[in-house]
């Protein structure tokens, strides 16, 4: 009989041989793996499963549900190959997942994002470079935080003006275009990193102030700082305007110009979301559901084509 440590190896390594990270499904395996060991229990089952699940009181329900789902889907895996692994039943703990509403930046906001970077503490002379340039790259992008944080030195190609983003989600790859402008931003960080950093060991494109790869945690803290500093957030208010809504918010204003331009939104989708790296189209079409000015837009939009069609 297999013991359910090495069924966790091998369903992780199977999950992630199609292309899953798993990143939040191996931190929950292996917490709900110790809570096993800790109760003696060789089997998954059901009544452990929500025994362990509800015993956080610093967990949300949504949250809470999320470690739920992941175990079940486990648990099903764990079942084939062993009946005496139980599979709890899905109605037990589930809830109904709810995208949150994005923060969409108008330009002046993000302008003064971008100075408050400008107006941080020097430290070594590279945090206020790094910051800048980081947040605004993922403005004028659209990548995700992880992709930003990811980026080798390699990556970014001052002749052609092409950033790759490598091994993304579902391990994809992908080229996106940038401007001359944003090429010459690139171009004053490297040489402001190389001048303080000229022997720095790692391969990161953009180094914290020690030197180290900038992780996404260490940005969003800052990020946090730069929020509460400048009122996008209130003192001790934990919900706010996140760095992900920048992603939102390039997404948005490019739909919104392909639409005052009188451009065919439904075929230009397809390579907003090939840019984006969208594993699904429903993923980009989602925001003109979820923003009420782009809800306008497509509503004026297919009163004018109806209009043409009397």
């Amino acid at each position: 009989m297999t013991s359910i440590k090495f069924m966790v190896q091998d369903y992780l390594s199977l999950r992630r041989s199609l292309g899953f990270k798993l990143i939040d499904t191996e931190y929950v395996l292996k917490k709900f793996l110790l809570y096993l060991e800790q109760e003696h229990n060789t089997h998954i089952k059901t009544e452990k499963v929500l025994q362990w699940v509800q015993a956080s009181n610093t967990l949300s329900l949504p949250q809470r549900s999320f470690r739920f789902s992941i175990i079940r889907k486990f648990a099903q895996y764990a079942h084939a190959l062993d009946t005496s692994h139980e599979v709890p039943q899905y109605r037990l703990l589930m809830c109904k997942s709810k995208r949150i509403n994005p923060h969409i930046y108008s330009d002046c906001e993000i302008l003064k994002l971008l100075e408050a970077c400008k107006n941080l503490p020097v430290g070594n002379g590279l945090r206020r470079y790094t910051y800048f340039t980081i947040l605004g790259l993922l403005a004028i992008t659209g990548m995700r935080i992880s992709e930003a944080t990811s980026l080798k030195r390699n990556d970014v190609d001052l002749t052609t003006g092409i950033i790759t983003i490598r091994e993304t989600k579902f391990s994809k790859t992908r080229c996106i275009p940038v401007h001359n402008s944003t090429i010459q931003v690139l171009s004053e960080y490297i040489d402001r990193r190389n001048e303080i950093y000229p022997k720095a060991e790692i391969d990161s494109f953009f180094l914290s102030d020690p030197g180290t790869k900038l992780t996404s945690g260490v940005l969003r803290c800052m990020f946090l700082r730069i929020s509460h500093r400048i009122g996008f957030r209130k003192p001790n208010q934990q919900h706010g305007p996140r760095i992900h809504d920048l992603r939102h918010t390039f997404v948005v204003k490019t739909i919104m110009r392909w639409y005052r331009h009188g451009d065919d939104v439904n075929q230009k989708m397809p390579f907003l979301s090939t840019y984006l790296g969208h594993v699904k189209p429903s993923d980009t079409y989602w925001y003109i559901s979820s923003i009420p000015e782009l809800v306008g837009l497509a509503a004026s939009k297919l009163k004018s084509f109806q209009g043409g069609l009397k």
